[in-house]
């Protein structure tokens, strides 16, 4: 009898080593070497792929009148994917146990009526994937419900059915024959998921598939998993919160920048047409350190409010935490804040928040950040119909930020009267069709004299 040959992979790169190692070359993780059995295609596997009757095409050869997007019925996520669908491609779903995901692409199959869905799911069986999708109200005959968990069998459905549209849920549920290992593992994941591809390919059917995320956030399995696939999609959110978001980690077909937005009720998922409104708390009275910054999350516009309070320290370290928020950018502005402005908040707790469970990395957050922390610091509120739009440099002076017109005029429809902004904007700055007040400054100081001075007389 041969002795099967086995080398190690990394979990979290893929890579391959002939022997164990406690630190992966690669990725420089510690303990994520497991052993798998390598595989290696057979003569007849090779030569059925070979007679292909695909041809190489110059590039004005190619028509793409005949493969418009799929329109999935969902803004949100054809925003995050450019657009729609493309047929033929590949797209990696990803998130927490408990998010949604499988939810999301239920409403999405059920969604997509007068098209041939095929929705396998090997995590749970068809009776409970009706009960679900009795929960969330929609029914669609077209779709095809399937539970199992062999490649093989799955293809070969889909061979049959010839649907227009493939879920699976979910990819660490998935094995090929061809391999020796346990389903979930490394070899199992890329081999399934390159065959699916190459499926995908041929057939030209979208795929959609889920998959398990680590501890750490990232997307389970081998890092080649996000190299194969055309499209990567994160599902993030709070199980303490309603809101979701969905943002494109890879697209080949669009940007990355976008978000899609959605709230989790009783009947599913709904999408949030204007998370500006949800993102801002409706106070009755002035309460300090609160501030409104207007950001960019891709071509939409938001409104955030950013919470902070100030306390002083009970123990000898002074502590710095910041939920949704860059720690480290907030370090800074403290920093800038005392050696700039002269505040003394060396022997001060700092703790900061973004309402709603949100995370932004938009820099124009800066000023919004850096008021609510004085606003709590001095206890005194700022004013309701204000919002912040500008970057603070080591120097203290504000920098410009981009797309000012669409802040601005998203600021103007939710009722702001004044919104706060680098005074270098004014060379692209056009004055908006909404009647909001736009104050202009270079200095942090210039911006802390209008908000504060005033208050205090």
């Amino acid at each position: 009898m041969v002795k099967q040959k086995t080398a190690w992979f990394c979990q979290e790169c893929g890579m391959e080593s002939p022997k164990w190692v406690g630190k992966c070359p690669s990725c420089d993780q510690w303990n994520s070497m497991i052993e798998e059995p390598v595989v290696k295609a057979s003569k007849s596997e090779a030569v059925k792929y070979t007679g292909s009757k695909a041809k190489p095409l110059r590039l004005s050869e190619i028509s793409l009148e005949d493969t418009p997007r799929i329109d999935l019925r969902s803004v949100e996520l054809n925003r995050v994917l450019g657009g729609g669908l493309v047929p033929g491609s590949l797209v990696l779903l990803g998130g927490e146990p408990g998010i949604g995901k499988s939810t999301l692409v239920l409403q999405l199959s059920l969604r997509l009526k007068g098209r041939k869905i095929l929705y396998v799911s090997g995590e749970e069986s068809v009776q409970q994937i009706k009960l679900r999708a009795e929960r969330v109200g929609a029914k669609n005959d077209e779709c095809l419900l399937l539970s199992e968990t062999q490649l093989e069998s799955i293809l070969a459905h889909a061979e049959s059915i010839k649907p227009e549209f493939v879920v699976i849920d979910s990819i660490q549920t998935i094995s090929t024959s061809r391999v020796e290992s346990s389903p979930g593992s490394v070899t199992q994941v890329r081999e399934c998921t390159a065959e699916i591809l190459r499926f995908a390919k041929q057939r030209n059917v979208p795929f959609f598939i889920i998959g398990h995320i680590t501890k750490e956030g990232s997307l389970a399995g081998p890092k080649v998993l996000e190299h194969i696939v055309d499209t990567v999609l994160q599902f993030e959110g709070d199980s303490n919160h309603y809101y979701r978001i969905i943002r494109s980690i890879k697209n080949r077909f669009g940007s990355t920048s976008e978000i899609g937005i959605f709230e989790m009720q009783n009947t599913g998922l709904r999408e949030v047409s204007n998370p500006s409104e949800l993102l801002i708390s409706q106070h009755k009275e002035p309460i300090s350190g609160t501030a409104v910054a207007a950001t960019i999350e891709g071509n939409r516009p938001l409104l955030i409010e950013v919470q902070a309070l100030v306390s002083t320290a009970v123990y000898g370290t002074p502590q710095r935490s910041a939920i949704g928020f860059d720690n480290r950018r907030l370090n800074m502005l403290l920093a800038v804040l005392e050696k700039r402005a002269g505040f003394r908040l060396s022997q001060k707790d700092v703790f900061l928040n973004l309402a709603g469970g949100v995370k932004v990395s938009d820099p124009a957050m800066d000023l919004a950040v850096m008021f609510a922390i004085l606003s709590s610091d001095l206890d005194i509120p700022i004013n309701k119909e204000a919002c912040f739009a500008g970057e603070v440099g080591l120097t203290g002076e504000i920098r410009p930020v981009n797309r000012i017109e669409q802040r601005i005029g998203e600021a103007g429809k939710l009722g702001f009267k004044k919104i706060f902004v680098s005074e270098n904007n004014q060379k692209n700055l056009e004055q908006p069709k909404t009647k909001i007040e736009i104050f202009q400054a270079g200095k942090i100081e210039e911006v802390f004299r209008n908000l504060f001075q005033g208050a205090n007389k």
